[in-house]
């Protein structure tokens, strides 16, 4: 039984009339007359009854006609729904990002993509890029947003390189500037109180890595907060903090930025998802658009072709600059 066969007999049905409803399907009536019969020998049942030119339905026909109207408005219905998702209509992109991802970079294009796509939905899951690899493997995201290297255990990921940036240290302006000549280094944070995040942020493990380099341990007046309390601790006077730069242009003037000197610290943040699964119509989209339009399109390189068109890079490959 095809698709085709039931929209004839649904035309025929409703105009009793073989030539008139040929015309209505924009068939010959010898290839509608012929797919009816095909219909009729495949149900063991004839639908029509012919006697002198009048055409009626059949007992067989009478039962066929409301379960063949309901499978064509069916299939009508799964048609536009697919339609709608292939146009943005409709759909939903699960996203992850880390903190300070979330905070930077993610208003403006998601502000973008919504105006756009008013009718997907947006799905973000905060965390930090161990957790958001754990989350792609096992299928709880589309696509993440995390700190590269990846974790050395991680799973198959494809990754491209949106962009990279530098940390800046943010301060009371109430106080001293940290730091001699607009700059600071990182030695300089030896002894100074420090705003620290929790455990699992990448800022926290790249800060506190770069000070061992210098052969201390920062000093932590307060840890254990996300972004947002890590800025309001920071405008309470109770220290210093290493952030990105982006994090630091949307603080507001009530905190002073002070540079890191050179070679400074930097930090690479990539678009990955699941390998073995293709991100969904929506979350291209969205990929599409971060990779366009991300900030600092200057400093990212160019992908490598791979799978779904983003260069792969599995487990730790991938090499960030401290």
């Amino acid at each position: 039984m095809h698709f085709q066969q039931l929209t004839y007999f649904v035309a025929v049905a409703e105009a009793r009339h073989f030539t008139r409803a040929a015309e209505e399907v924009h068939v010959s009536q010898p290839s509608l007359s012929q797919q009816i019969k095909a219909l009729e020998n495949e149900l063991g049942a004839e639908l029509f009854s012919r006697a002198r030119g009048n055409i009626a339905l059949t007992d067989a026909g009478e039962a066929l006609l409301p379960l063949a109207r309901r499978i064509l408005a069916d299939a009508d219905t799964a048609r536009h729904e697919v339609q709608e998702l292939v146009q943005l209509r409709r759909g939903r992109i699960r996203l992850g990002a880390t903190p300070s991802v979330c905070t930077g970079l993610l208003p403006d294009v998601l502000r973008a993509f919504h105006d756009l796509h008013p009718g997907v939905q947006l799905l973000i899951e905060e965390g930090g890029s161990h957790d958001l690899v754990r989350e792609l493997a096992r299928g709880a995201l589309d696509l993440a947003l995390l700190v590269l290297p990846l974790p050395a255990a991680s799973p198959a990921l494809t990754t491209v390189e949106l962009l990279q940036e530098d940390l800046v240290v943010l301060s009371s302006p109430a106080g001293p500037a940290p730091g001699h000549g607009g700059t600071v280094r990182v030695a300089d944070l030896a002894g100074e109180p420090m705003v620290m995040f929790r455990h699992g942020y990448d800022l926290r493990e790249l800060t506190v890595a770069a000070c061992r380099a210098e052969g201390f341990d920062p000093s932590f007046t307060v840890e254990g907060g996300e972004m947002d309390a890590v800025l309001g601790f920071v405008r309470a006077g109770l220290g210093v903090a290493v952030v990105p730069r982006m994090v630091a242009v949307r603080a507001g003037q009530d905190l002073r930025t002070t540079p890191l000197a050179p070679p400074g610290l930097r930090r690479t943040i990539a678009l990955a998802h699941r390998t073995d699964v293709a991100p969904p119509r929506a979350a291209r989209e969205l990929q599409r658009m971060l990779l366009a339009n991300g900030p600092d399109r200057r400093d990212r390189r160019a992908p490598r072709d791979g799978p779904h068109g983003l260069d792969r890079q599995d487990g730790g490959n991938p090499s960030a600059r401290p």
